[in-house]
């Protein structure tokens, strides 16, 4: 009877462990302007990206990674042999994310290269639904790719994002693709639905303005629609009008 037992309470702390590992990360976020590489991804201007088509905002990993992908699952992320547009900027560049979920955080780390570029220490507080970190590039120039890491307070897990950049352009910090950018077919450009109901897969723009349930909204921030991603639910992307 005693073997029984303790057979039984290892089977149940075994299952207990399943259920807890199977559990999904409650925290998502990625960089939205300048597009990120998964912005790209999920707005199909860069095709055949895998999953981060759909979920530009899970590209989570163990901290510590200098991988786009964090040397997770979007492994496309990692590929400089794709013709991932870079945008044109000025020597200040403001980056700004979309969190879909607000995760408690440590840190905010930039870098070049092997250059840590800028860091902003958050020490453990939530974040807002978007945030917006201004970083001084001045001293680098032409084609840079910057990796973006949202480091959880609370977790062994970080969020990554890299961002193509043409430096010391003098344009502001909106896409302004390469001369090499990949152009869609008719199959693969996202829709514009700028006026309509509220689409998914739809790619929005600032200022657009869409119906749902009713209630008109307007697009705060550049996106492409995803189910879960419906006006009411994400403030970071859509305001009532």
């Amino acid at each position: 009877m005693r073997k029984k037992i303790m057979f039984g309470g290892t089977a149940l702390v075994a299952a207990g462990i399943t259920v807890f590992s199977a559990t999904p990360a409650s925290a998502h976020g990625y960089i939205s302007q300048p597009p990120s590489r998964q912005a790209f991804c999920a707005q199909r201007v860069v095709t055949n990206c895998g999953g981060v088509e759909y979920e530009p905002q899970s590209v989570e990993a163990p901290k510590g990674s200098r991988q786009c992908s964090g040397g997770g699952g979007f492994s496309a992320l990692n590929d400089e042999s794709r013709n991932w547009p870079a945008t044109s900027v000025g020597n200040s560049v403001n980056f700004n994310w979309v969190l879909t979920a607000r995760h408690a955080t440590s840190t905010w780390e930039y870098y070049i290269g092997n250059t840590r570029v800028a860091l902003f220490n958050d020490g453990g507080k939530q974040p807002g639904a978007t945030v917006t970190h201004n970083v001084n590039l001045s001293g680098f120039s032409g084609r840079q790719k910057v990796l973006a890491i949202w480091n959880i307070a609370d977790t062994a897990n970080a969020f990554y994002a890299c961002v193509d950049l043409q430096i010391g352009g003098g344009g502001p910090s909106t896409p302004t693709p390469t001369p090499t950018r990949p152009t869609p077919t008719p199959s693969q450009t996202p829709t514009s639905n700028p006026t309509g109901t509220w689409k998914a897969g739809t790619a929005y723009r600032a200022g657009d303005t869409v119906t749902y349930n009713g209630v008109t909204y307007r697009c705060t921030q550049p996106h492409t629609a995803i189910q879960g991603w419906e006006p009411p639910n994400v403030p970071a992307l859509w305001a009532t009008a």
